[in-house]
């Protein structure tokens, strides 16, 4: 397994909530399960100021959504691969998939209101292309 980003707010994902850490050996067993995973894209903090804020924002997230939602933080080095199989451009982001079906993105930080508007209709959403 690979390493995640190195940043505490990043690291306190998996070590204090226990979401798994995601690296290409993990990633097509883990978002082939049914219920609905968010794959957290950090990116590097230092580039990309608005990676820390999801970090904080992610445990409440998964919270709001009372066990509809199954996290986890992809590692570093599946990064890039991952990033080019879902084909999102901004960091950090959220990708969203169901059976190995992708539902969606949500990238940068973005408000309360419109993290829950956006998840529900990822929730309701059909899978697709990336």
């Amino acid at each position: 397994m690979g390493e995640i980003t190195n940043h505490p707010l990043i690291q306190r994902l998996t070590d204090e909530y226990g979401y798994p850490a995601i690296g290409m050996e993990e990633h097509d067993e883990f978002v082939a399960d049914p219920a609905v995973n968010v794959l957290f894209f950090a990116g590097e903090p230092k580039k990309f100021g608005e990676t820390v804020d999801v970090a904080v924002v992610l445990p409440e997230i998964i919270s709001a959504f009372e066990g509809r939602l199954r996290p986890a933080v992809v590692t570093k080095e599946a990064e890039k691969e991952l990033q080019k199989k879902y084909g999102f451009r901004e960091w950090p982001s959220l990708v969203f998939v169901r059976a190995g079906g992708y539902l969606g993105v949500i990238s940068r930080i973005r408000n309360w209101q419109e993290y829950l508007e956006e998840i529900n209709e990822i929730l309701r959403s059909e899978p697709r292309r990336p």
